[in-house]
């Protein structure tokens, strides 16, 4: 491992485009290769960021030679590929959700642990200025004891062969967002609807409980715009105060209890960066190969991935059986 890191990029759908940015401009790493499976498609992204194409994963590998592969594929296709560069032993950083069967996820951890690989996820909702401070906030005591957490996410569809593609492929930012902040979720209460599109589960609501003892709500749809204002909303609120997230990167208020005024952040004038939603990945990718390069564990590992797809599994059981049920 050089002074500059070699990374190839595997997908070329329009996020796997800003790994491919993000992995070509930094001074730091080399965009070593893009794989797809549509040679032209490949050769067109490739070209635009100047890098190599490759229509074969193990060829990218041989003839590359990363020293770290990022994986940005379809949704519902994330288990074989990863499986496979686990097992060619590379150290990876992959796009949510992790799978979709505790089974399959259970599996790739198990392959990264026995290799001992470097296994991070992409949760980069995190890395959003107003959630940054919002985290900063809750851990200095600002808002007291958290008393009830609130997330609101909805879209445009993106709709695949899962019926639970909301839940597992979208939501899983609030299920990680609500952890991240409040701590972990011990059980939760579930309601769907899938009145729009029959068989798929395109709006839910869920009643969740804190292991601190706090509550709080997920609300996640597919029958919304993202052209809408208020497209997401975090509330926490607790003894002290509380704080509100608008749409990730544009606003966080944080406000006191019995008192009229509150503050504000949002981005200045010449603050691109922090207003930018898809900058929030540069942050990410900033700590992940800071984490790679010390030889410490990644900021968000795949682990997390796991958690919010348990959690996800937890509501699916209770939207089955109308029960409440432990994560």
């Amino acid at each position: 491992m050089g002074d500059r890191l070699r990374v190839g990029v595997v997908g070329t759908g329009a996020w796997a485009a800003q790994h491919a940015r993000i992995f070509s401009r930094r001074r730091d790493t080399d965009l070593v290769g893009i794989v797809g499976r549509d040679p032209d498609r490949t050769a067109a992204r490739a070209e635009a960021f100047d890098t190599v194409p490759f229509t074969d994963v193990d060829a990218m590998l041989d003839e590359a030679r990363p020293d770290l592969v990022t994986v940005c594929l379809p949704n519902e296709a994330h288990f074989a590929p990863t499986l496979h560069l686990l097992g060619r032993g590379v150290p990876l950083l992959v796009e949510k959700p992790l799978v979709f069967s505790m089974e399959e996820a259970d599996a790739l951890l198990a392959e990264a642990d026995a290799r001992g690989l470097f296994f991070a996820i992409n949760l980069n909702h995190r890395y959003a200025e107003p959630v940054a401070r919002a985290k900063a906030a809750i851990d200095a005591g600002e808002l007291g004891e958290v008393v009830f957490a609130t997330w609101r996410f909805g879209g445009e569809a993106n709709i695949g062969t899962s019926p639970h593609a909301n839940l597992i492929e979208t939501q899983v930012h609030g299920i990680d967002m609500l952890e991240h902040l409040c701590g972990p979720i011990r059980s939760v209460a579930a309601q769907m609807t899938d009145m729009t599109l029959p068989g798929t589960f395109t709006t839910l609501a869920v009643a969740l409980r804190f292991a601190s003892g706090a509550v709080g709500s997920l609300v996640g749809t597919y029958d919304s715009s993202y052209a809408y204002p208020a497209t997401h909303l975090v509330e926490v609120n607790g003894t002290r105060g509380r704080l509100l997230i608008e749409d990730t990167v544009k606003r966080l208020t944080v406000s006191r209890a019995g008192e009229a005024t509150r503050s504000v952040w949002e981005a200045g004038y010449f603050d691109d960066e922090a207003r930018t939603f898809e900058y929030t990945f540069d942050r990410h990718v900033a700590a992940v190969l800071a984490a790679f390069r010390a030889g410490e564990a990644p900021p968000v590992h795949a682990r997390a991935g796991r958690r919010a797809l348990e959690v996800a599994h937890a509501i699916i059981r209770s939207h089955e059986t109308g029960a409440r049920v432990e994560v």
